[in-house]
């Protein structure tokens, strides 16, 4: 017979653990943007070309795609609390050391910041799926990817500033006071738990023991959601990347104007993931991923075709690329019958997905290179968000038939 506790039954909202989760995602992101904005003198300072530079915002996304499968490991083992808690002291630490000496503690750094958040990107589904009512799993995961859109927006805007003031080791290092406030958002979140779980009786759940899944790399739902959140993946941080030297390059734009068009990407993000858990909870995830795919493909079709009109196409870019990477998390859940399937499905998505997603600004960048323009990269772009749209739509329909 399995049990499970009326905590995590209960209708109620555990409003304690999504402030911790709030604050727990708000450095899942922001660690690994807040080099960008300094990147200039921390290449003056330490000697580095932009290539090698570059290393200390690429190596995170690697971590994401290959140490996933360790992440998962230590999930199992340790559980999700103290895979938190884990997650969120090796942010800390990296932090801390990161700005401490040259380029190879730096990149030591980087490494234990990529590798902890990693755990945090796979830990996340897990929790959600566990503690928060079937009903709240979409607007929670919307929460969860608003909250990654602001860490990593509020770090790209005040770094620099801070950088003004103490310099750039400090302003880099300064963020590890978010790490503690998430620790202790934690620390509170799991002792409410505790409390709530001594103060009520287990339930018996009827259905017996938890239903047997094939592992993940064996369901075909499994590799097109992959691709999916590789396609969503890819076109983001090609898109970002670019972004500002397309419209420096196509439209003129001075740097500060090019640099503004980013962050309005990045900001509408919230509302593509606040708005699809709205959707989905009327509409079928097919309908919402094909929605999301549509409004994607105006950013890189519109950049193409009326360039003039960016803002336009940064606004209805950033709601979808903020709206893709839910919908996907929200698929998963919903399909996932246990806690090990969850954390198998989200261990197998963002791991092949991110290996996707870390060639999108080299692969863009190569053939603006041989063609000396842009068109061609922003089709390839396009053709990426066309992968999210009809591997992302075939999975939902897939997981639709299974759970209607």
């Amino acid at each position: 017979m399995r049990t499970r506790d009326t905590a995590t039954t209960s209708r109620a909202m555990p409003w304690l653990l999504l402030v911790a989760v709030v604050f727990f995602a708000i450095n899942l992101r922001g660690p690994i943007v807040a080099i960008a904005p300094v990147i200039g003198q921390i290449r003056h300072d330490l000697g580095l070309s932009a290539a090698t530079a570059g290393l200390l915002t690429s190596l995170p996304v690697l971590c994401f795609a290959l140490a996933t499968p360790v992440a998962a490991a230590l999930i199992g083992r340790a559980g999700p609390e103290r895979a938190v808690y884990i997650s969120l002291t090796g942010i800390l630490v990296g932090t801390l050391i990161r700005a401490q000496g040259g380029f190879a503690v730096a990149v030591i750094g980087t490494l234990v910041i990529g590798i902890a958040i990693t755990i945090g990107n796979v830990v996340v589904p897990v929790v959600v799926r566990r503690d928060f009512p079937a009903a709240r799993v979409g607007i929670v995961t919307g929460v969860y990817t608003a909250a990654l859109n602001v860490g990593a927006m509020v770090t790209s805007l005040a770094t620099a500033p801070l950088a003004e003031w103490l310099g750039w080791r400090a302003a880099i290092t300064a963020w590890a006071v978010l790490v503690v406030v998430a620790i202790v958002a934690w620390g509170q979140a799991t002792g409410w738990r505790r409390s709530l779980l001594a103060d009520r009786t287990t339930t018996t759940v009827s259905s017996g023991a938890a239903p047997p899944h094939r592992a993940s790399y064996r369901s075909l739902t499994a590799w097109l959601l992959t691709l999916a959140f590789g396609g969503q993946a890819f076109s983001y941080y090609a898109i970002t990347t670019w972004l500002p030297t397309i419209l420096h390059e196509v439209r003129g734009l001075d740097d500060k104007s090019a640099g503004a068009s980013s962050s309005i990407f990045q900001i509408l993000a919230v509302v593509g993931a606040l708005g699809v858990p709205l959707l989905a909870n009327r509409w079928r995830p097919g309908s919402v991923v094909g929605l999301v795919g549509l409004l994607w493909l105006a950013m890189p079709l519109g950049l193409l075709l009326a360039p003039q009109l960016w803002p336009l196409w940064s606004v209805v870019g950033g709601a979808a690329q903020g709206g893709g990477i839910t919908i996907v998390f929200i698929i998963i859940v919903r399909m996932s019958r246990s806690d090990d399937q969850a954390r198998g499905m989200s261990a197998f998505v963002q791991g092949g997905g991110y290996l996707l997603a870390a060639t999108g600004p080299s692969v863009v960048g190569a053939v603006h290179e041989a063609t000396g323009g842009w068109s061609a990269p922003l089709i390839v772009v396009t053709a990426s968000v066309l992968v999210l749209l009809v591997t992302g739509v075939t999975a939902a329909a897939r997981v639709e038939s299974r759970h209607p």
